[in-house]
């Protein structure tokens, strides 16, 4: 593996993706732990939940790692998505939230 140059939160999409390029051999067994998990949870393209993670933090305002948290988790009600920006200990209008979801929607 190589070594760590930067820290970005991503999504499991893209966990998937950066794993999927390293020889299974070679992995220690919390990456193939997180691989595993990251391939049987995923549910977008790499290439998808990027794009999704990034019209989130742009549109919504919210930070990388708000908008990494949801595109992994795809929240498909607005009861659902409440539940995890409850969370986050920050207020977000009512309209955000069904833009949020728009965007969600709209992506998958």
């Amino acid at each position: 593996m190589e070594e760590l140059k930067k820290k970005k939160p991503i999504s499991i999409s893209e966990v998937k993706e950066i794993l999927g390029k390293v020889d299974i051999e070679s992995m220690d067994q919390i990456q193939r732990w997180t691989f595993d998990y990251a391939s049987k949870f995923t549910k977008l393209e790499p290439k998808n939940a990027k794009k999704m993670r990034e019209q989130l933090i742009k549109d919504c305002e919210l930070t990388e790692d708000e908008a990494a948290e949801l595109v992994s988790i795809m929240p498909t009600t607005l009861a659902e998505l409440r539940s995890f920006t409850f969370g986050w200990k920050k207020l977000i209008l009512a309209e955000t939230l069904k833009k949020i979801l728009k965007i969600i929607k709209e992506k998958s």
